[in-house]
């Protein structure tokens, strides 16, 4: 399919050895701790999925927390860079995308973490992804996404761009598209000289409402949503949220 060639090349060699950041950023641990504590109880004796798993972020720690945890992943290049650190007896990985692709047994957690859904981009993909979330699971088993909430009352009518990052030697800035929700993220590195780099990436940015919906046809229902992977309060003012979605008991 023409967008898993064009998410290939954005997630090339180059994506794959600046991704990892270890103990800063999204590797900061008041960031990737509480959402491996909260993963390992949702996971509970069971075994997890990681959609889009990169280079490891998650799925290593929350392995060495003793839960058995199998990978999707489109980019060969990231999944390089995750073979340093783990190996296929410890974490396998299916190369795919997280929409139609399989992985082999049943799982009591199917998780998706850091705004990848988004990286499908158009509303069709996204709903594939819950329902092959969906396929994966054991009665009773859940799907967990992290997700950021559109932006958009930050758009002042006829600007179509905002700053979600202003510091010394970076500047990140979307660019939206709103008839077709979409959004480019872009990521400016610089330092004192001249020279810059940029790395951009699309979006399909989805409201935590559609998200419900897309969970329902897929024969999900919400089972909690907070703000953070704390437990704080979901609010009109959230930025992001981390939902948990159940599918039924079985009988």
């Amino acid at each position: 399919m023409e967008q898993d060639r064009n998410q290939e090349k954005i997630w090339d060699a180059d994506a794959a050895q600046r991704y990892d950041t270890p103990g800063t950023g999204m590797f900061a641990p008041e960031v990737l701790g509480p959402a491996v504590d909260r993963l390992a109880r949702l996971a509970g004796d069971g075994p997890a999925l990681e959609f889009a798993i990169g280079t490891g972020r998650v799925a290593v720690p929350l392995a060495g927390r003793g839960v058995p945890v199998t990978g999707i992943e489109l980019s060969r290049p990231m999944i390089e860079r995750l073979r340093t650190k783990a190996d296929d007896t410890t974490i396998p990985v299916i190369i795919g995308d997280m929409a139609t692709t399989a992985a082999p047994g049943e799982y009591t957690l199917v998780y998706l973490v850091y705004n990848t859904i988004s990286n499908l981009l158009t509303q069709a993909e996204q709903v594939e992804c819950f329902r092959n979330a969906a396929r994966h699971l054991a009665p009773g088993g859940r799907f967990v996404i992290e997700l950021w909430v559109p932006e958009l009352r930050k758009l002042p009518p006829g600007q179509a761009a905002t700053v979600w990052q202003s510091e010394p030697g970076r500047i990140g800035l979307d660019t939206y598209d709103v008839l077709r929700q979409h959004v480019v993220s872009h990521h400016f590195r610089f330092d004192d000289t001249r020279r810059a780099e940029l790395f951009r990436s699309p979006h399909r940015y989805i409201w935590p409402a559609e998200l419900d919906l897309m969970a329902q046809l897929a024969g999900f229902g919400l089972e909690s949503r907070h703000a953070d992977w704390n437990g704080a309060e979901f609010t009109a003012e959230s930025r992001s949220h981390v939902s948990v979605y159940r599918l039924p008991p079985a009988p």
